[in-house]
């Protein structure tokens, strides 16, 4: 199975046949996808300027969208090497219970689903890296009681979530479903009441 940079090499290449290059970039988002495989890909030919349903994009913007990718995977990979060197030394000192933000991380190794978007057809606008730069900050901070990514304030409970976990508060903003560590017992607690007048008011 080829790995992301092998893949990024194909949708790089002139040489290959245009469908193919497509096709790799597809597969990249196989191994990272911060808001998912079909938001991700919705999101990048967005930004990139072609249709998702386009078998043959202009090469060019095919290569941008692959460079806002690599962009964002170079941002998460970073904090994934952070984290995993934090880690390692709170073991080394004796802290073996992982926190809420670990087992958050837990769920979204490899950056898969790091900002979730359930409606691939609703997800923030702005470049993938500056969004992870974004949710990162806010996991490294003290909880708040907003959206990370667009500091959205109206924030819905919502059940059967196509990723885990499986319910928890989404943005309907930027359409994120957000980290719970990044929120306070009382946004969580007020979020989910909201959910709850809402399923009695419908």
């Amino acid at each position: 199975m080829a790995g992301f940079r092998s893949l990024a090499r194909q949708v790089r290449d002139p040489r290959s046949d245009l469908a193919l290059r497509r096709y790799s970039l597809r597969k990249c988002l196989e191994r990272f996808a911060p808001y998912g495989h079909r938001a991700t890909w919705d999101h990048l030919c967005s930004r990139a300027g072609f249709d998702p349903e386009d078998r043959s994009p202009d090469p060019v913007r095919l290569v941008a969208a692959l460079d806002e990718l690599e962009a964002a995977r170079s941002v998460w990979l970073t904090y994934e090497a952070g984290f995993a060197q934090r880690r390692k030394k709170e073991k080394h000192d004796g802290l073996r219970s992982p926190g809420s933000v670990d087992d958050w991380h837990r769920l979204t190794w490899g950056g898969f689903g790091v900002a979730w978007c359930d409606d691939p057809g609703i997800h923030p606008h702005e470049p993938l890296a500056e969004v992870l730069r974004r949710l990162i900050a806010a996991l490294e901070r003290e909880p708040g009681a907003v959206c990370p990514v667009c500091s959205g304030e109206r924030l819905v409970w919502k059940y059967d979530l196509a990723h885990e976990p499986s319910s928890g508060p989404v943005c309907t903003a930027c359409g994120i479903v957000v980290p719970r560590p990044v929120l306070t017992p009382e946004a969580l607690a007020e979020c989910r009441r909201g959910r709850l007048l809402v399923a009695v008011a419908g």
